[in-house]
């Protein structure tokens, strides 16, 4: 990706915030790599190359500053919306996609060659994939030396290390001293413990709209599985087998403060992916509103919510059945029909506080459920069986590894399943920023004409395309406000 030299030296010059996490800065005559943000002298010209990400920098040859900390940057590229590929590939990285294979794998997953997604990854991220997969796990050992009082060993398995030898052996290459060196207070290391309690920062760009994204999830939380309280979001985890908890709530600066039990650590990546992903911490609020506040009717919405996010979903088996039983009912009489499921359904939480007891219901469980019993239609029952049997068949069905339509193509075709409840899971679950579900917003009072008329679905359609390719925040503009 190419970034010109003049104008990107003039952003670091002024430490224009509104760059953080858009570029990095390698300094040549130090071998450091920096933020825009960085408080450090600014270098000559002459003395510092431009990269869109902090894995394009460290695969040069650079090193992360110490005073700027590079992994504290909010999590964005000048890249993004550019190449589809590249952001489920991206996506499937965080998820641990080439912890225990190779790129060939990845490549597989996604349906190109091998050497067709190095060339995507060359072209938009300035790296190879396995060098953004090493430099989110050094960004991520470094964030929990700096925020967390974990022993060593347990950092390197926490930022997903496979060995505290290659922990140790990278941090040495890197930063000439090991990983336990960087800690400049001289406190007691404390252990994340049978539990696994750890708590970190999850930054992004401002601003950010919590009140709504609250509001959001407060209204769909299912009884049991999550709960929205005293300003957090909390809710049970399961992956793998393995049992435990998050609590998500504002941070110190622009981050959100994640509270995480879970007795695997080397889970950690995967769980921090799916907050990502359901808190849209990668979102890119003023480039999104710039675009969209030039349909006129988007443009006061856009304007008294700048920080409205596009919410996402923990897991897909989840999304599916709490939209089918949306669909068959409201949301708001949705809800405790979820909370009956997962109480008869849901295995219970080891160890249960007062409001989080449950974990949600696994597809091959609700497969074989008489669900009739719950007073869920049989029409939704049918529906659900039939997504649970789609999973069986599919473990990959609400993968990242495929594009849009695609994705919806799949969707459609489990009973039950229409073009609204795909783009709406689209949305939702894969990040898709395009997805867009005419249903969700033909309701929106901002799509009224003067005459008190509201656009039929292929004016609606026709009028989105002005929105890509961020149909999907659109779509929540006008909802949030229907």
């Amino acid at each position: 990706m190419d970034l010109d030299h003049d104008a990107c030296y003039r952003a670091i010059s002024q430490r224009d915030a509104r760059f953080d996490g858009r570029l990095f800065i390698g300094v040549k005559t130090t071998g450091i790599y920096c933020r825009p943000v960085c408080p450090a002298r600014t270098p000559r010209a002459q003395n510092v190359n431009f990269y869109p990400t902090a894995a394009a920098a460290q695969e040069a040859g650079f090193r992360p500053c110490l005073r700027c900390r590079p992994e504290t940057a909010p999590d964005l590229g000048a890249w993004r919306g550019t190449s589809n590929t590249v952001s489920r590939a991206l996506a499937l990285i965080e998820l641990g996609a080439l912890d225990a294979a190779d790129v060939d794998a990845l490549a597989n997953r996604l349906g190109v060659g091998e050497r067709q997604l190095r060339r995507l990854f060359r072209q938009h991220l300035g790296a190879s994939p396995v060098a953004v997969a090493q430099t989110r796990r050094v960004l991520l050992a470094k964030q929990l030396i700096h925020e967390t009082r974990l022993p060593m060993t347990e950092v390197a398995f926490a930022s997903g290390f496979g060995s505290v030898r290659r922990f140790n052996e990278t941090f040495q290459t890197l930063f000439s001293r090991p990983p336990g060196a960087l800690r400049r207070a001289n406190q007691p290391e404390i252990s994340a413990g049978a539990r696994g309690d750890v708590s970190l920062l999850l930054r992004y760009q401002p601003p950010y709209d919590w009140p709504a994204m609250l509001d959001f999830l407060r209204l769909r939380a299912i009884p049991g599985v999550e709960t929205v309280a005293d300003d957090s979001y909390s809710r049970t985890i399961e992956l793998d087998g393995v049992q435990g908890s998050v609590s998500v709530r504002p941070g110190e600066g622009h981050a959100l403060r994640a509270t995480i039990r879970f007795p695997k650590l080397s889970a950690l990546p995967a769980i921090i992916a799916r907050l990502r992903r359901v808190f849209d911490l990668a979102a890119d609020p003023v480039a999104i509103g710039a675009h969209l506040v030039q349909d006129p009717a988007l443009a006061p919405l856009v304007a008294a919510r700048p920080g409205l996010r596009a919410p996402g979903a923990w897991d897909g088996f989840e999304l599916a059945v709490r939209v089918v039983l949306e669909q068959r009912n409201t949301i708001l009489a949705a809800t405790p029909l979820a909370g009956r499921l997962a109480a008869a359904h849901g295995e219970p939480l080891a160890a249960p506080d007062r409001t989080l007891t449950t974990l949600f219901p696994r597809p091959d469980v609700l497969a074989a459920a008489d669900l009739a019993v719950l007073d869920i239609s049989k029409d939704a029952a049918a529906t659900i069986a039939a997504i649970a049997a789609a999973i069986a068949a599919d473990p990959h069905l609400f993968g990242a590894h495929r594009g849009l339509d695609e994705t919806a193509q799949r969707l459609r075709s489990v009973r039950g399943m229409d073009e609204s409840t795909a783009q709406y899971i689209a949305a939702r679950l894969l990040r898709e920023p395009d997805a867009f579900s005419a249903a969700e917003v033909s309701l929106a009072p901002a799509l009224i004409d003067a005459e008190g008329r509201r656009p039929l679905a292929g004016e609606l359609l026709a009028r989105a395309e002005l929105w890509r390719p961020w149909r999907a925040y659109a779509a929540q503009h006008l909802s949030t406000t229907a």
